[in-house]
């Protein structure tokens, strides 16, 4: 009975840790470019209560007895499916339809990846660069920052379906510069590690990154759109139901083997 405690207990805990991840989710349904997460389970080792022997009369059993001590939490996994494009005022916003992550410089000097394309262009002492909005260069096809001169007028930039960037010549026609927007690629991408902001950074278990261009990858840029997260409130308010009622029955196991140990106590001789 004292083995039930522990186990239903970590049923309790595993619950819990299920519902933070749903409540995540939830909060998170209008985060740019948020991919929603589902807590995986795994069991826990398992008791030995009689191994495979031979019965009274000599016959072999075929299985033994053996009981579980309960689950845990093994991983939280992200899903990376197309959220849907959203349609954006913004002049620098776009959305990657496809595979692929944003490249952003970060203030320490490293790299982060994100599906989140709300982009502005701010104005540098190195003239016009693009950047998230919280003021971090965005990456070219060759891991370098994006920086337009000062004399170009940001409202004639423009970006065409594969990230290649244009402005107009002087009879107004519009002549590609040079740079392209750069999209990363893990062999692992549920192996990223989540960071603020929507951005991942990467781990062992996601791989070294390889840049590519849109093309390369078979997507698109989208100008004019933002890829919203890809939660789906129903899904995830049946998944809290379902935690909610695993946890309960959790705790009437808890209840039970304390009811049965209280009986136990109980007996006279």
């Amino acid at each position: 009975m004292m083995r039930a405690l522990w186990t239903a207990a970590s049923g309790m805990i595993g619950q819990q840790t299920n519902l933070d991840v749903i409540a995540n989710n939830l909060s998170n349904i209008s985060s740019t470019g948020y991919k929603t997460q589902a807590a995986d389970f795994k069991s826990l080792i398992y008791q030995n209560l009689q191994r495979r022997a031979t019965t009274t009369t000599g016959e072999a059993k075929p299985v033994g007895a053996q009981v579980g001590l309960g689950t845990r939490v093994a991983s939280i996994s992200s899903d990376f499916t197309q959220g849907n494009l959203l349609a954006s005022n913004g002049a620098f916003d776009y959305a990657i339809q496809g595979e692929g992550f944003f490249m952003v410089r970060t203030n320490d000097g490293s790299t982060a990846y994100t599906r989140n394309g709300h982009f502005i262009m701010a104005v540098t002492n190195d003239g016009l660069a693009l950047t998230d909005s919280e003021g971090n260069p965005v990456l070219d096809t060759a891991g370098n920052p994006i920086t337009l001169p000062a004399t170009y007028r940001s409202s004639e930039i423009q970006v065409d379906q594969f990230g290649n960037m244009a402005y107009p010549d002087a009879n107004n026609n519009p002549q590609y510069i040079g740079i392209q927007i750069g999209l990363a690629h893990f062999p692992n991408a549920g192996g990223l590690d989540k960071i603020s902001a929507s951005n991942y950074a990467q781990s062992e278990a996601s791989g070294p990154a390889t840049i590519y261009t849109a093309q390369d990858l078979n997507a698109k840029i989208v100008s004019g759109r933002l890829e919203g997260s890809n939660v789906q409130a129903a899904d995830e308010m049946v998944n809290m139901i379902i935690a909610q009622r695993a946890y309960e029955m959790n705790s009437k196991a808890i209840k039970a083997s304390d009811d049965m140990l209280q009986q136990a106590n109980n007996l006279r001789s």
